[in-house]
């Protein structure tokens, strides 16, 4: 009983390290630069996307993401209240918005104008973080 005991307790102890260990990797800021992350985008009715992997850029330690809808048809975003309006290229709304974390989940308002009145939808967009990677040199 008492060796059950035990492994137990070392099991315990190994995820605590474990966890505090990704704990103090999540803390790290990134370098200036530019990434490329895949991203996920759920809510509304699961017909919009976003285009994935995304363009991450890192400046003076705030991150921001380049947002490629699927259709031209959002006309603006929420991000944490403030407005964001779009450039439209090549038949895509894109959007370059502020990114607080890459751990945690990242809610947004996107106004479609697809139906036969404007509607704001919510959505999140969640981070892949195990495929952050530095963007090719241009």
């Amino acid at each position: 009983m008492r060796k059950k005991i035990l492994c137990i307790c070392l099991v315990l102890l190994l995820l605590m390290a474990t966890v505090d260990c990704q704990k103090q990797k999540k803390a790290q800021p990134l370098a200036d630069g530019t990434y490329r992350i895949e991203a996920t985008l759920t809510g509304g009715t699961g017909k919009a996307k976003i285009a994935s992997p995304l363009e991450l850029t890192v400046k003076d330690g705030q991150m921001t993401a380049i947002l490629i809808w699927s259709s031209a048809n959002y006309d603006y975003m929420l991000v944490n209240g403030v407005r964001y309006e779009p450039a439209i290229e090549e038949g895509h709304s894109v959007f370059t918005v502020p990114v607080a974390s890459l751990e945690d989940p990242f809610p947004v308002v996107a106004d479609t104008v697809a139906m036969s009145t404007p509607h704001e939808i919510e959505y999140t967009i969640t981070f892949d973080t195990a495929t952050l990677t530095a963007a090719d040199p241009a």
